[in-house]
C-alpha cells in the first residue's frame, strides 16, 4: 500500500484510529484524508495526514467528503468506510428520527458511498473497506436497531458483489466488542457490560491492514470467533447460554437506567424545595 492515496471514516478514535495509525506505520508514501464530526479530536500524525469534518450520516458530508479527496488525490486507491454509531437499550419505544439517525449513519451513507466511489473511480483500480460487525452476523439483545444496521450492510455486500465491476474490489471487516467508546456512547454514559470477548482497537487495526494487504474479502480480526459460531450453530444449548448471559447483561442495564432517571427526579424535586 505504499504511494496510495487512502481514505479512512471515523477516524479519530477507536478502529478507524488503530487502522490509520498501522497503514503509517507500515507504509512511508501513503497520504490518508482522515474523516470524523470534529477533525480536531484526530492527532497530528505530520503532512500525510490531512483531518477533515463531516457529517457521513448526511448526502452532504458523503458529498464534501470526495470533494475533498478528488481536491487532494487524483485517485482514492483505498477507502475505508468505518464510521458508525451504536445504541445500547431495550427497544421499546416510539421515535422515528432516532430509527432513521443510526440507518443514515451505519447504511445509508455507507450505501451512498459504493455509488460514490464506484463513479470516482471510472472503470480504475481501486478497494473499498467496510466495517461490518460480529453482529452483523449474530444480533445481541440490547443491540436490536444497531444489529439490524449491520445486518442490513452485511446482505447489502452480498448482493452487490455479483453486480461490482472487476475493477472495484471489496473488503469486509466483522470485529467482535473492541475496547473503544463504543462502550461509553451506546449506552448514553451509563455503564455498559461489553459482550464477551473484547479486543484491543490495535489488534483489529493490524488484522484489518493485514487482511487487506492479502486481498481477503472477510476480514475476522477475533481468532476465536469463527470456531465460536462454527460452535454455537452445531452445539444450539451453546447459544442459548451465551444469549441468556447477554439478557442478565441488558436487565442490568435497564435498572442502571431506572435508577438514574430516579435520582434525577429527586435531584430537581430537592432543587425545588430549597428555592422554596
Amino acid at each position: 500500500m505504499n504511494n496510495q492515496n487512502i481514505v479512512v471514516t471515523g477516524a479519530s478514535s477507536g478502529i478507524g484510529k488503530s487502522i490509520m495509525e498501522e497503514l503509517l506505520a507500515k507504509n512511508e508514501n501513503c497520504r490518508i484524508l482522515a474523516a470524523c464530526r470534529r477533525a480536531e479530536m484526530i492527532a497530528d500524525y505530520g503532512e500525510r495526514v490531512i483531518p477533515f469534518s463531516c457529517d457521513l450520516s448526511t448526502k452532504e458530508g458523503v458529498d464534501a467528503l470526495f470533494a475533498k479527496a478528488e481536491e487532494l488525490f487524483e485517485k482514492i486507491d483505498l477507502f475505508f468506510c468505518n464510521a458508525g454509531a451504536p445504541y445500547y437499550e431495550r427497544f421499546d419505544y416510539e421515535d422515528w428520527d432516532r430509527v432513521q439517525r443510526i440507518f443514515d449513519l451505519n447504511t445509508v451513507g455507507h450505501i451512498y458511498t459504493y455509488s460514490k466511489y464506484l463513479h470516482h473511480l471510472d472503470g480504475r483500480e481501486g478497494r473499498l473497506v467496510y466495517t461490518i460487525s460480529a453482529m452483523g452476523e449474530m444480533a445481541l439483545p440490547g443491540y436490536a436497531l444497531y444489529a439490524a444496521t449491520k445486518f442490513a450492510m452485511k446482505g447489502f455486500q452480498q448482493a452487490i458483489r455479483d453486480e461490482t465491476p472487476k475493477n472495484l474490489q471489496i473488503s469486509c471487516v466483522y470485529p467482535v466488542s473492541t475496547k473503544t467508546n463504543f462502550f461509553k456512547v451506546g449506552g448514553g454514559g451509563i455503564k455498559m457490560e461489553p459482550p464477551f470477548p473484547v479486543q484491543a482497537p490495535e489488534k483489529v487495526g493490524k488484522a484489518v491492514v493485514k487482511g487487506v494487504e492479502k486481498l481477503k474479502k472477510h476480514i475476522y480480526p477475533c481468532p476465536v470467533y469463527l470456531p465460536s459460531k462454527v460452535l454455537m450453530n452445531a452445539v444450539p444449548p451453546v447459544k442459548k447460554l451465551y444469549i441468556q448471559a447477554q439478557k442478565g447483561k441488558l436487565r442490568r442495564f435497564v435498572k442502571r437506567v431506572e435508577e438514574e432517571r430516579e435520582s434525577v427526579v429527586e435531584d430537581i424535586k430537592l432543587k425545588r424545595e430549597l428555592r422554596k
